[in-house]
């Protein structure tokens, strides 16, 4: 068997493909040669399109660490009878914990003010204050592993009230339409994939439905929030302000105009970033990529072609 690993993978992973197929890393230059040789795939953020998938004669499976899949042509690899894989709920709890993070941080001010104390600026206390996020009420936007996640956490340990958005599903909280989300919640947390029906789900119309005071978060999908419309409500001070893990460019260039404002906090898509989930995630992409070569049945609730 041999298996292409397109990205950089935690070595847990790699190790658990070593020991049963051949492996062509992605530092190495026969790497490029996959379509042609690869009978299974390992992949993260590489593309995978149609014209690959057209010379993937021997290819038996592809196997995606994380949840979107934005990056391969599903409807080619169904075309092609080519099996899709991927790791729901693996990361639910590191991208959870970021969202959170970032919210607090945007709040609290806490990256413009650790910038301000390095810079050696003279600060007075009582005209950088922040907000607090104990009883507010939070609109979770998509509502599955993930989301389900922040609103458990900000209700367990902020006391909030939170409401959640999510067409696709029947809520254990209380769901109401979007734009009433919108106009309630002191912050909007974004948790849905990226595709036609959530490109820009966020834009010029619905960002003016949100409280001056509102902060939003986004660790889903780059492309579900219109940048540049974000950009001139924070700027006219609008939104109290922003944390961004995903970007319609990633990872965002420093001539972004969003980094060029204080109540912004960004982060480079590192919402699974932490060991553990790097390893379980690992691991899981690497056992699915074997078992599917050797013939053992799929884990249904992973397979999206």
């Amino acid at each position: 068997m041999k298996i292409f690993i397109l990205d950089s993978f935690h070595p847990a992973g790699v190790e658990y493909a070593s020991k049963h197929a051949e492996i062509v890393h992605w530092d190495d230059p026969r790497v490029k040669n996959w379509p042609e040789e690869a009978e299974g795939v390992v992949v993260r953020g590489t593309k995978i399109r149609e014209a690959d998938l057209a010379r993937a004669k021997k290819l038996k499976i592809i196997s995606k660490q994380g949840v979107g899949y934005d990056n391969i042509d599903v409807a080619a690899a169904k075309k092609h009878g080519i099996p899709v894989v991927r790791t729901p709920g693996v990361n639910k709890e590191a991208v959870a914990e970021l969202s959170i993070g970032l919210a607090i941080a945007v709040g609290r001010r806490i990256a413009e003010l650790d910038r301000r104390i390095r810079a050696g600026e003279k600060m007075d206390r009582t005209k950088i204050l922040g907000t607090e996020m104990w009883g507010k009420t939070v609109g979770v936007v998509g509502v599955g592993n993930v989301g389900s996640r922040v609103a458990h956490k900000w209700k367990a340990a902020f006391d909030c009230n939170v409401i959640g958005y999510d067409p696709h599903k029947k809520l254990e909280i209380p769901q109401v339409p979007l734009d009433e989300l919108l106009k309630q919640a002191d912050l909007v947390s974004l948790h849905v994939p990226l595709n036609a029906e959530t490109k820009y789900l966020i834009g010029k119309r619905e960002l003016a439905l949100m409280k001056p005071t509102a902060i939003l978060v986004n660790t889903c999908r780059g492309g579900v929030v219109d940048e540049g419309a974000l950009y001139d409500v924070l700027k006219a001070g609008k939104l109290c302000g922003a944390g961004f893990d995903v970007w319609e460019v990633e990872v965002p260039r420093v001539e972004s105009r969003l980094l060029e404002l204080p109540n912004v906090v960004a982060t480079p898509h590192a919402g699974g970033g932490t060991e553990e989930t790097q390893i379980r995630s690992a691991l899981q992409v690497a056992e699915q990529a074997v078992n599917a070569l050797q013939g053992k049945p799929l884990i249904a609730g992973n397979r999206i072609a």
